[in-house]
């Protein structure tokens, strides 16, 4: 997103952005820490978990109606707002299956697929995606869970774009990964035999966003809610469709590469901001014998 902010701050002489790059989760302490003194007066991450997790702090302020109501509810609170988002996905051999072959159900995976399996437990997309199985399904079932992948064989790799490259090479069945790693293999080989199935209503199908917040104690709130703004304009949206091959929030603005648009997917009724609770699913994960 480093062009797109650097673009933003070119537009207006009397906007000087200063950008800390670091991951979420030391930022969300990093500002806790520093208290009303911190220096920050937009916090922009790429999950809702930390986003919520700062506001439940008391270190956010509310998000103005005019900017709300720009984004579908599900995707904001009162504190922080979606800016873009990422599904998650089966990427499948699309050379060796059909998306019918595919299971809907998340769940059933371990025992009724029929191919190899592939996840990423220590990448942090697949670990908001087991907290969203314990939400869901509660902590038995999702140990579970766990554990059938496990006997099923299902490959550990460093991350989900491996996992979708490792699909187009026809090493794996299938995965489970954000929607825009297949759409990347896509952009640099076309003809791989690479696919994206959904399934419904479940952890599998969750839908996680990169958002922002106005920081409390702010002495700049009118530019840091305008900047929060141009996030969400049309060309900002149709950045992060065309260039991350993220979803856009807005409506107006379609995904790329063939996707669904977001009201034709059945994402989980789940509060985003409760992804933050990590370190429980930290502990199952370990519990079932799963180093994440």
């Amino acid at each position: 997103v480093g062009p797109l902010v650097e673009y933003i701050d070119e537009q207006y002489p009397d906007l000087d952005l200063t950008v800390r790059y670091a991951s979420s989760t030391d930022h969300v302490n990093a500002i806790i820490n520093e208290g009303e003194g911190s220096p920050a007066d937009v916090f922009y991450s790429v999950n809702a978990g930390s986003l919520g997790a700062l506001a439940s702090e008391g270190r956010t302020q509310a998000v103005p109606d005019d900017v709300a109501e720009l984004v579908r509810e599900e995707f904001r609170t009162d504190q922080w707002i979606g800016t873009s988002g990422r599904a998650r996905t089966v990427p499948y051999d699309s050379g060796e299956y059909d998306a019918e072959d595919v299971p809907s159900d998340i769940m059933a995976f371990p025992e009724e697929f029929d191919g190899d399996l592939a996840w990423a437990p220590s990448y942090g997309s697949c670990q908001a995606f087991v907290t969203a199985m314990r939400l869901l399904r509660g902590d038995e079932a999702t140990r579970q869970w766990v554990t059938d992948m496990q006997d099923a064989g299902a490959a550990g790799y460093a991350n989900e774009f491996l996992i979708s490259n490792a699909v187009a090479d026809g090493e794996l069945a299938a995965g489970f990964a954000n929607h825009y790693y297949a759409l990347r293999v896509k952009a640099q080989r076309p003809d791989a035999p690479i696919d994206l199935a959904f399934t419904s209503g479940d952890a599998g199908a969750l839908i996680n966003v990169s958002g922002a917040e106005v920081l409390e104690g702010t002495e700049r709130v009118d530019l840091a809610e305008n900047f929060i703004a141009h996030l969400l304009t049309a060309e900002a949206q149709e950045f992060f469709a065309t260039r991350t091959f993220a979803y856009p929030m807005v409506p107006g603005v379609p995904p790329v590469g063939g996707l669904p648009r977001v009201d034709e997917l059945s994402p989980p009724d789940i509060d985003l901001s409760e992804l933050s609770e990590l370190e429980a699913t930290l502990d199952l994960m370990r519990d079932a014998g799963v180093s994440p």
